[in-house]
């Protein structure tokens, strides 16, 4: 009688032991075919180069093939839409920055919603904004570029990687704390905006981490960086706070999402995985000479991120009056 009682006491716990066992063996078996990471972004840029890291990891990591789909347009709206209606399976994963907890306030109708639509994975990188100009434009600090905007009110051009992006964003925000004017020219990405501006085309850019090399070569000024405290990788370039903007600061990040509903026990072992790939000598040794810094994250923390994000960027586009274009 004893044996029968405890049997049947452990029944509630057997019947949920079998209930995991097909995620848990679903999972072990996942990836069973090539598996699509969305880019909403041209290439060349910053989510793209850390996309392309995360790729090979995975690959590596889980003997499976991951192939970069690049769908640049609308700030990352396009391919966060095309990544939000796939099927929640784990072979269609969306690789995005900061944007998709931007757009929402920046967009009078955005097609997906950033927590309802996505499982977080694992947070990637993140990055401070460097503010670069062509070296023909006769400034050479925050200060001086701001009178220089201000004496010609509307006639200076800037570059970002696309309206509704980090680099759009610091733009604005830039322009309102100054009091100054300038003309926004949006590209598909920061693969052909940095071209732009070290040809002259544009002469200034909130750049990501893709325009540091070009600082570095001298093809661009750097007037200052658009996080609180200086980059470890450019020590001698001040903060736009401590330049002329006090309180300015823009600070971005890419992470790894995959549909709403995929299966958790997937989501935590790419999770685990990323978290690998980014910690490798190899991957930071690129991470360092492009300005960015390893954070990878559980998929909790992104999420609770992802809200926060949301909160913070909804009252400063309202104060700023921010809208995409």
């Amino acid at each position: 009688m004893k044996t029968y009682q405890s049997i049947g006491s452990l029944r509630p716990v057997l019947a949920t032991f079998a209930a995991l066992l097909p995620a848990a063996a679903w999972a072990q078996a996942y990836p069973a075919k090539p598996v699509r990471i969305i880019v909403p972004f041209a290439a060349g840029g910053s989510v793209d180069l850390v996309a392309r890291i995360v790729t090979s990891k995975l690959s590596a990591g889980l003997g499976q093939t991951f192939i970069i789909d690049n769908r640049p347009g609308a700030g990352g709206n396009i391919g966060a839409e095309l990544a939000a209606k796939s099927p929640a399976d784990g072979y269609t994963l969306l690789a995005h920055s900061s944007a998709i907890a931007v757009n929402p306030s920046l967009y009078s109708k955005v097609p997906y919603d950033p927590i309802k639509d996505f499982e977080a994975i694992s947070g990637l990188t993140s990055y401070m904004l460097v503010l670069v100009v062509h070296p023909s434009l006769p400034v050479r600090s925050v200060k001086a570029l701001i009178a220089l905007a201000k004496a010609q009110p509307g006639q200076l051009n800037y570059a970002s990687s696309g309206s509704g992006t980090t680099t759009h964003i610091a733009g604005e925000l830039f322009a309102y704390m100054a009091g100054i004017k300038m003309q926004h020219i949006p590209y598909k990405g920061a693969g052909p905006a940095v071209p732009a501006v070290v040809g002259g085309e544009v002469a200034i850019h909130f750049g990501s981490p893709s325009a540091v090399p070009f600082v570095k070569s001298g093809k661009l000024l750097a007037l200052g960086v658009t996080g609180p405290k200086r980059s470890a990788s450019m020590p001698s370039v001040p903060t736009i706070a401590e330049s002329g903007l006090p309180g300015y600061d823009v600070t971005s990040w890419n992470a790894f999402f995959a549909p709403a509903g995929t299966p958790a026990a997937i989501v935590k072992r790419l999770s685990v995985e990323v978290g690998k790939g980014l910690h490798q000598p190899d991957a930071l040794e690129v991470f360092e000479a492009q300005g960015l810094e390893q954070a990878s994250s559980t998929p909790q923390e992104l999420a609770a991120m992802v809200r926060s994000e949301l909160t913070k960027w909804t009252r400063v586009i309202k104060a700023a009056g921010i809208k995409s274009e």
